[in-house]
C-alpha cells in the first residue's frame, strides 16, 4: 500500500485544480485517480463535444429514470470521464452565475460562500482575454477565458431582436450584473478547449510529488473508526490500496461522488443493507437534493438561405469552416455550444434575472455517433429557468461500483418550475418574432403555433425537454440533518474526508456550472491548506 498525504478522487473540473493547488508545495505528496482515459483528440477542438456527447471511451452515459415530467423518456446524462472530466466534453461556455447565488448559500448556514467571498477565487482561476472591471475579473490565472466574437450576421440579429423585445445587450455578464444578452464567454483560447485537464495538470504534469493515474476506478474509501484513510481502486483489472495521511477528497462530480460514499457505506442505512453494503454513518442526505436545468429546445425553420451552419457547414461548407478555423479560430470547429445568450426576467420587480435563454445557429439531428447538422436551415433556442425547485435524487442499485447509479431528477415537480418554463418560451417567441430577425423569414417548428395554452406547451416540454447537462446538490453543503458536509466540506462525522464537487452545491447557480465547480475547487484547495496551517 503506498502512502500519500492527500488523495483526490476525480481529475474533472474541480479535482484537477486541487491536485494541482495542493501538490504547489514539494514537500505535499498528492495523488490523483481518474478512472477514464487521458484524453482524446476531439477534445482539444471546440466543437469535438458533437463527438464526445455519446462517446463511451470518455463518457459515462449514464441516462435518467423515466418520470412524469419526461413522460417516461429517459434523459441522456452524459458526464466525461477522462482527464478534465466534463470540462474536457462540456459546451464551452463560462457562467460564474450572479452574486445573489452564492449569497444564498451563506444565509443557508454556509459561512464563506458568500459572493464578497467567493469573488477572489473565480478571479484566481481566470485569465480573462476581455475587456471587464478589474474588480470583478482575474487576468493571471490558469483558465483562459475569451469572448468570441460576434461577427457573425446571425449573431447580430439576434441581439438587436431581443433589444427590440427590452432585452439590452450586456458585454460582460459576468461582471457586476447579468442581466441582458451577450456572446457566450468561453473556455477557448489559441483554438482550442481550456479544459482543467489542459489548464491545471498539463503544467505540472512532471511535478515528483503528484502522481496521476489514469484508468483508475475508486470503487471503495478506506476507515480506521470514523477516520477515512484511504482508498481502494482498480487498474487493468488489479485491486489496489492507497492510503491518505492527512485526508481524502473526493471529486468524482454529482453522480459519482454521492455513489462513492454509498459504496462505502456513508448515506442511507436501510437502502444500503438491502442491497448488501454494510452502513457505516448515516447521512441520509447522500444522493438527495438533485437538481438541474430542465430546458426544452424551441426549433425555427431559417426561409433566407446562407444565414445558419446548416447552410454554411455541410459539404463543401463544412471544408471551408475547417479552413476557417485553421487560419483564424473562428466559424463552426470553434463554436461554443450556445453562442449566444440571454438572461432575463420572467416579470417586474425581480431583483435580478430567473430565466436563461440560449441560441444555437443550426438545426441537428440523432446520429449514429452522436448529433449531427441537418439538412433543414434553423435555429434552435433553449429557454428555462435558472434556479429550478423540483428536487431529484441519485442513489446507487448494486454494490458493484460498475453498475450506474439510478438518476431521478423529478423536474417540473415543483408548479413554479413549470410556471416559469412555459414563461421563458414565450419570451423564446417574443425574440423571434421581433422585427430585426424578419429577414431570416423564420417558421416556428417546435413547439409550434398550435401549442398557445399553458398547458399545451407543458405537454410539449415534458415530450421534448431535455436537460443542459449541469447536476448539482447531491453532496449538499450545510449544517441540518439532510446535510453531507459543512461549509469546509468536510464530510459530516468522519475525519479526513471532504467533497469538492459541485455535487455541494445547496441550490443550482443560475446558468452554466463548469465555472462555479472550478472555483469549488479552488476554494476547497484553499481551506484544506488553511486547515493544515492551522
Amino acid at each position: 500500500m503506498r502512502s500519500y498525504d492527500y488523495i483526490v478522487v476525480g481529475a474533472g473540473s474541480a479535482g484537477a485544480v486541487v491536485a494541482n493547488r495542493l501538490s504547489a508545495d514539494p514537500r505535499r505528496s498528492v495523488l490523483l485517480l481518474e478512472a477514464g482515459p487521458p484524453g482524446h483528440p476531439w477534445s482539444r477542438i471546440p466543437v469535438g463535444y458533437a463527438k464526445l456527447i455519446a462517446n463511451p471511451a470518455v463518457n459515462w452515459l449514464y441516462s435518467g429514470e423515466p418520470e412524469a415530467g419526461t413522460n417516461g423518456r429517459r434523459l441522456p446524462v452524459p458526464r466525461g470521464r477522462m482527464l478534465g472530466g466534463s470540462s474536457a466534453i462540456n459546451g464551452l461556455a463560462f457562467v460564474r452565475g450572479q452574486a445573489q447565488d452564492f449569497d444564498t448559500w451563506a444565509q443557508m448556514g454556509n459561512p464563506g460562500w458568500s459572493y464578497a467571498d467567493v469573488l477572489p477565487f473565480f478571479k484566481r482561476m481566470e485569465r480573462y482575454e476581455g475587456g471587464g472591471d478589474d474588480a470583478y475579473r482575474g487576468r493571471e490565472g490558469p483558465l483562459r477565458v475569451t469572448d468570441p466574437p460576434a461577427s457573425d450576421p446571425l449573431y447580430a440579429a439576434v441581439i438587436k431582436a431581443a433589444g427590440e423585445v427590452g432585452i439590452p445587450h450586456n458585454a460582460d455578464y459576468n461582471g457586476a450584473r447579468q442581466d441582458g444578452i451577450a456572446m457566450s464567454q468561453a473556455t477557448i483560447a489559441s483554438r482550442r478547449r481550456m479544459s482543467t485537464a489542459h489548464c491545471y495538470l498539463e503544467p505540472i504534469r512532471k511535478r515528483p510529488n503528484l502522481r496521476i493515474e489514469t484508468g483508475a476506478l475508486t470503487e471503495s474509501l478506506l476507515f480506521e473508526g470514523s477516520r477515512c484513510t484511504g482508498v481502494r481502486y482498480t487498474t487493468a483489472g488489479a485491486s489496489q490500496e492507497a492510503r491518505a495521511g492527512r485526508e481524502v477528497v473526493v471529486c468524482g462530480g454529482s453522480i459519482n461522488s454521492p455513489q462513492l460514499l454509498e459504496l462505502s457505506g456513508i448515506g442511507q442505512p436501510e437502502r444500503l443493507r438491502a442491497l448488501g453494503i454494510e452502513p457505516r454513518y448515516a447521512l441520509p442526505g447522500v444522493g438527495e437534493n438533485l437538481r438541474d436545468h430542465y430546458a426544452p429546445r424551441t426549433r425555427w425553420a431559417v426561409g433566407a438561405k446562407g444565414w445558419t451552419f446548416n447552410d454554411r457547414g455541410r459539404g463543401l461548407g463544412l471544408v471551408k469552416q475547417a479552413m476557417r478555423y485553421a487560419l483564424f479560430g473562428q466559424g463552426l470547429l470553434a463554436m461554443v455550444g450556445a453562442p449566444l445568450r440571454a438572461f432575463v426576467r420572467s416579470r417586474e420587480g425581480l431583483e435580478a434575472p430567473d430565466l436563461l435563454l440560449g441560441w444555437v445557429p443550426m438545426l441537428t439531428e440523432p446520429g449514429p455517433a452522436g448529433p449531427r447538422i441537418a439538412s433543414q436551415s434553423g435555429m434552435t433556442c433553449y429557454a428555462h429557468p435558472m434556479r429550478p425547485e423540483s428536487k431529484g435524487h441519485i442513489h446507487v442499485t448494486s454494490a458493484d461500483p460498475r453498475q450506474p447509479p439510478a438518476i431521478t431528477f423529478n423536474f417540473l415537480s415543483s408548479p413554479v418550475d413549470a410556471e416559469l418554463t412555459v414563461r421563458a418560451v414565450r419570451i423564446a417567441r417574443a425574440v423571434m418574432a421581433a422585427p430585426a430577425l424578419a429577414p431570416l423569414r423564420l417558421t416556428e417548428i417546435a413547439p409550434g403555433p398550435a401549442r398557445q395554452t399553458d398547458d399545451e406547451i407543458l405537454d410539449w416540454v415534458r415530450a421534448a425537454g431535455e436537460t443542459t447537462y449541469h447536476p448539482v446538490g447531491t453532496c449538499r453543503m450545510g449544517a441540518d440533518p439532510m446535510a453531507v458536509v459543512d461549509a469546509r466540506l468536510r464530510v459530516h462525522g468522519i475525519a479526513g474526508l471532504r467533497v469538492a464537487d459541485a455535487s455541494i452545491m445547496p441550490t443550482l447557480t443560475s446558468g452554466n456550472t463548469n465555472a462555479p465547480a472550478i472555483m469549488i475547487g479552488e476554494k476547497a484547495a484553499a481551506m484544506i491548506l488553511e486547515d493544515l496551517a492551522a
